[in-house]
């Protein structure tokens, strides 16, 4: 009788060791994960990158704008930037715009001293006066060589002075206001029913002679009647309504603008 052979035991599943294994790797994944968890993103260099990308000169003319950790001694002149290419370096606008405020200064300046060297050589210094304000430069002419009482047309004394004023205005590009202003004494006509139609009337009459006898732009000038409500001096004495009466032709600074 044969003797039966005995089974063998089969063992079903992963072997002893893997279980070791699966639990040293699950830490490790853990510790990854923390460490992942804990880290945080320098944002300062998070933004010098950014902005390295958006410029596409940065890697031809200037240094990483991130501070590296372990600079070397020999830094390569590329990375120091002091080497050029087929591009030009940027340049400061700021010293381009700087001569055009200058050259308004001076244009302004010299109109100035023209109209000043004109009312000394032709005497009207006690008829016109120049003056420099923070709006610019302000032509005051009094009613007196410009109009007859009560009228807006102008007088034939007055066309040299206009006429030197309009060529000057021609060399510039600057904005004009001209103003009219009466004393306080009621105004009342067909033509000119209050001081308010006179003064903005006598304002027109100065703009339309500048303009027609100069060709200058009628984009550069406004106009204001401001009647009696802007006096120089009160209206007590016919030496001070005298003064009150006037028309004034400011050349306007570049950068000025009305409040």
């Amino acid at each position: 009788m044969k003797r039966r052979e005995g089974r063998k035991n089969v063992k079903k599943g992963a072997p002893k060791w893997m279980v070791t294994y699966s639990d040293m790797v699950t830490l490790i994944l853990v510790f990854f994960i923390l460490l992942f968890s804990m880290s945080q993103i320098d944002s300062a260099k998070f933004e010098a990158i950014s902005e390295s990308f958006k410029n596409r000169m940065i890697f031809d003319f200037f240094p990483s704008p991130v501070p590296m950790d372990n600079p070397t001694e020999n830094t390569s002149t590329e990375e120091k930037g002091q080497t050029t290419n087929e591009f030009d370096m940027p340049v400061n606008d700021d010293k381009k715009s700087k001569p055009d405020s200058d050259t308004a200064e001076d244009s302004l300046s010299n109109l100035m001293d023209e109209v000043e060297a004109y009312l000394d050589e032709h005497s009207l210094n006690h008829v016109i006066s120049a003056n420099r304000s923070e709006r610019g430069v302000e032509l005051v002419l009094q009613d007196s060589i410009l109009f007859d009482s009560g009228e807006a047309d102008i007088l034939p004394s007055a066309h040299p002075f206009l006429t030197k004023v309009g060529n000057l205005l021609s060399q510039i590009n600057n904005d004009i206001k001209v103003e009219g202003h009466t004393d306080d004494v009621p105004m009342s006509s067909y033509r000119y029913p209050s001081n308010w139609e006179l003064s903005g009337a006598r304002a027109s009459s100065v703009v339309r002679l500048l303009v027609d006898e100069n060709k200058l732009d009628e984009d550069r000038f406004s106009i204001a009647g401001y009647s009696d409500t802007k006096p120089l001096v009160p209206n007590d004495s016919a030496s001070n309504r005298s003064k009150n009466r006037r028309v004034e032709i400011v050349i306007l600074e570049e950068s000025y603008t009305e409040s």
